[in-house]
């Protein structure tokens, strides 16, 4: 019965989601309880993962000798006369890029049952399991050859975990890997090898006398072990993460890139490595929901409104600079230097997904959907084996996509988080809960159930809400156009339950949830809402959602339209490489100009004052998208050096498809103003 428990609390788990009876007052809809519709835009991507990125990873896995780590590390427990040169090793975590793809492999397993994959999976935890060291280290970087380990790890255990060993990097992705496993096999083997290196780590690592006195130098052991708490029951993970945060910034190491430089409590700015960065963040709020830490709460939500305010980029991406892989200063925002990298993407969107289960606010889910349709599936090709690490907004030509790096977190990362997509479209809230307030209160909400729908794409799910099942299903064609149809399948609630539609801030005038970006064409989109043909007037909007309570039933049809026309943005003015610049979006996706679609320099581009832009449809990699199409200008000085102009149609494409053709020039921000454009 308790092994029954446990599964149905970690079934609410969507990569370390932490859901807790006393924690998130929302709960979200887990993805192994909604099928995405195949052909549709999710549908391709879906199938990519399944069919080309996952099988590919674990291909690299085998020829970048990432198995070879752990079975050098094997043959040496066996014989220690056998040691291994380290030299050809590359970094002290590539261990982790199995641990991430089995964890991928997990979420494809629960959606798509496969005898082969999972045998698969299987003989390579075998592989991971036979390098554990007889106390539960596991840690091939070291057990390979102890007395000459990787330049990264140090001389004895977690030495240099706040430098560069990565030891809790580690652990953190292999009990992310392995609870998702579990999860989805009901296998333990996986999930006991974590527990045993998870309790090697709690034994040894913390601020009591014999434990090495260190936190971790990249985070992500911090919501790993929240999760691992709640798979398991057993709270000295929980423990053991609140410590990890607890004691940051009070280690020897005092750093803004790995945001050790102060407590996190009183931390107010986002700074340093953005990957780091987005885990910690993640981590803080999992520990917040599960232990009540209103400190966490409140430091968490002045960062987020640092990043909105003054660091994030249209495309949804964080972190301005190459050097550290870091955020900049309030409102530096490059573009053909930006950094953007993917891992910071999929971090963006675990806090932000976090701070919606917490406050409830549809704000969270407009970044969200932002950096989930730009700066975060830009970083993988539409066929699902062209990977982009960082994501510039701006190139001319030095940008291409790779088939693998040797620092490959980021195509692992995309592999355990595309499967998992479909855990974010819904969530529930059953009954009255407490939520954080942003302003640091404490609400209640009444009994009555909700459901949120927080993206729109086709797909049918089942919900638990209040005990009872309820069926629902969702027709689009987003982000193409506005067009949803919610249908209600099948249910046995018989109460009343309330449907809350967010209304995206793309469709409320509300670019991001800031004064860092604005719409400047004037436009007034509007939305509207229907069941079952009678339409709804206009209501205030509870945190961005639409709210539809009533008792449903069997046949229902809720049918929103969101009008979906390209709008122009302007950068707040402090950024200063965006000024007299603007940037195109349509719906949730933002767009760029790219060479193969216009004959003439883009660079030299010069956008109406007040463009009108005619929609149209083009083949990328095999797939369609909707192309926008706009009058331009091309400056240029003729040989007596006098300016000329030349009347040009422009031609733009989403962000995310970019560089599939080929490498050459591309811009996100076009000049609007004559000052902004070099002829």
């Amino acid at each position: 019965m308790k092994r029954r428990v446990l599964f149905l609390m970690i079934s609410c788990l969507s990569l370390g989601h932490a859901v807790s009876q006393t924690g998130y007052r929302i709960s979200p809809v887990p993805f192994t309880k909604v099928k995405v519709t195949a052909g549709t835009f999710w549908g391709q991507r879906l199938e990519a993962s399944r069919n080309t990125t996952v099988p590919l990873a674990f291909s690299k896995c085998e020829s970048e000798g990432r198995y070879r780590n752990f079975e050098n590390a094997a043959a040496h427990l066996a014989d220690t006369s056998q040691v291994f040169s380290l030299k050809s090793m590359g970094f002290s975590f590539d261990d982790t890029d199995p641990y991430k793809t089995l964890e991928g492999a997990a979420y494809i397993l629960q959606t798509y049952p496969d005898k082969r994959l999972e045998a698969y999976c299987d003989s390579v935890i075998d592989i991971i399991g036979r390098a554990q060291e007889p106390d539960g280290y596991l840690y091939t970087a070291r057990t390979q050859n102890p007395a000459n380990p990787h330049n990264w790890a140090g001389k004895t255990r977690w030495v240099k975990e706040e430098e560069l060993s990565h030891e809790l990097y580690n652990l953190g992705h292999m009990v992310e890997g392995a609870v998702a496993y579990w999860q989805a096999t009901g296998k333990r083997k996986f999930l006991d090898i974590a527990c045993r290196y998870a309790d090697v780590a709690c034994k040894e690592v913390g601020p009591n006398e014999g434990q090495t006195f260190v936190v971790p130098g990249h985070q992500i052991a911090e919501m790993a072990m929240a999760r691992l708490y709640l798979a398991t029951g057993e709270k000295k993970y929980l423990d053991f993460a609140k410590y990890l945060l607890d004691y940051r910034g009070k280690t020897q190491t005092k750093s803004e890139y790995s945001q050790s430089h102060k407590p996190v409590v009183e931390q107010d700015e986002a700074v340093g490595h953005a990957v780091r960065a987005g885990y910690m963040y993640a981590g803080m709020a999992d520990v917040a929901a599960l232990t009540g830490d209103q400190s966490y709460v409140d430091a968490i939500d002045r960062i987020w409104d640092n990043i909105v305010s003054k660091k994030l980029y249209i495309t949804g991406g964080i972190g301005a600079t190459s050097n550290g892989e870091a955020f900049g200063k309030n409102y530096e925002l490059p573009n053909m230097t930006a950094y953007c990298e993917t891992c910071a993407a999929i971090g963006n969107v675990y806090v932000n997904h976090r701070l919606f289960l917490l406050h409830g606010d549809a704000k969270y889910y407009d970044v969200l959907e932002r950096t989930l349709y730009n700066g975060l599936i830009s970083g993988m090709s539409l066929g699902g084996d062209g990977f982009f690490y960082p994501n510039p907004l701006e190139s001319e030509g030095q940008h291409h996509r790779e088939a693998w790096f040797g620092c490959a977190c980021c195509p692992s990362n995309l592999c355990r988080f595309i499967p998992s997509l479909p855990g974010y479209i819904y969530a529930v809230k059953d009954g009255a809960n407490g939520s954080y307030g942003t302003n640091g209160t404490h609400r209640t909400y009444g009994t009555g159930a909700s459901v949120y729908v927080n993206l729109f794409l086709s797909n049918t799910a089942t919900l638990d809400v209040k005990g009872r099942k309820v069926t629902l299903s969702q027709k689009t064609n987003y982000p193409w156009d506005g067009d949803i149809e919610i249908s209600i399948d099948k249910t046995t609630l018989k109460e009343e339950m309330t449907l809350q539609i967010r209304i995206p801030g793309w469709v409320r005038g509300q670019v991001v949830p800031s004064d860092l970006y604005t719409y400047s064409d004037n436009k007034r989109p509007r939305y509207t809402v229907s069941v079952n043909g009678n339409r709804f007037l206009a209501i205030d909007l509870e945190q961005g959602y639409f709210s539809i309570t009533r008792k449903w039933k069997k046949g229902d049809k809720v049918k929103v339209h969101f009008d979906m026309e390209p709008r122009t943005v302007r950068a707040n003015n402090n950024v200063e490489e965006d000024r007299g610049r603007v940037a195109i979006e349509r719906g949730p996706l933002v767009y760029c100009a790219e060479h193969p679609d216009n004959g003439f320099d883009i660079m030299g581009a010069l956008i109406n004052q007040k463009p009108q832009f005619s929609m149209g449809k083009t083949e990328i990699a095999g797939t369609q998208v909707v192309t926008l199409t706009t009058d331009a200008q091309t400056l240029s000085f003729d040989e007596q050096g006098r300016l000329q102009t030349k009347d040009q149609r422009l031609t733009l494409i989403p962000y995310y498809a970019w560089c599939h053709r080929g490498s050459g020039k591309m811009r996100v921000w076009l000049p609007q103003d004559v000052s902004s454009v070099k002829p």
